[in-house]
């Protein structure tokens, strides 16, 4: 599996100080043990997170109001994005995103996901239900989340690379 390294500012990564604060998801359980234990906010019995997958290959969540790169400990991952459980008799996977503009991960990071999910046990979805795209700007440098497939920096203008280019 590809590893991507954290691509975002720095002084959100000096924060993160290498502690890894995401809760690591084994089974189920261990998703409402972190809903009750952290105190989520429950709408409609669901619960978004901040999710990460290690290189090791196991999930991390944390509150989504966290930075992926705080819930890595600043290491690489193999994935990142938001999910949302559905927590009621089962955990079940509602949405599921590779948005993170702070390592920027491929959509082709989703195989790590979905083995991360089936290791611990959880329903494992067809996909991203959002798929992401980053490019770098070659012209001024900025990481780029491409909307509508317009490959058009908006912080310059300049065209963007059809291919990935972020890492």
């Amino acid at each position: 599996m590809r590893l991507y390294r954290y691509v975002g500012p720095r002084e959100i990564t000096a924060r993160a100080g290498g502690e890894r604060r995401g809760v690591p998801i084994r089974s189920a359980a261990d998703i409402r043990a972190w809903v009750a234990s952290s105190k989520q906010e429950l709408l409609n019995c669901q619960v978004i997170a901040t999710f990460i997958v290690e290189a090791t290959g196991t999930l991390r969540i944390a509150d989504r109001r966290s930075e992926h790169v705080a819930c890595a400990g600043g290491e690489p991952v193999q994935s990142a994005g938001e999910i949302t459980f559905a927590v009621g008799k089962s955990i079940d996977v509602v949405e599921v995103s590779n948005q993170s503009t702070g390592y920027c991960p491929e959509p082709e990071s989703w195989p790590a996901l979905a083995a991360a999910l089936a290791k611990a046990g959880l329903p494992v979805p067809d996909g991203f239900t959002l798929i992401c795209e980053f490019r770098r700007c070659l012209k001024c440098d900025n990481i780029i989340l491409v909307k509508n497939n317009v490959l058009k920096c908006g912080m310059c203008e300049a065209a963007l690379p059809v291919a990935y280019n972020v890492q």
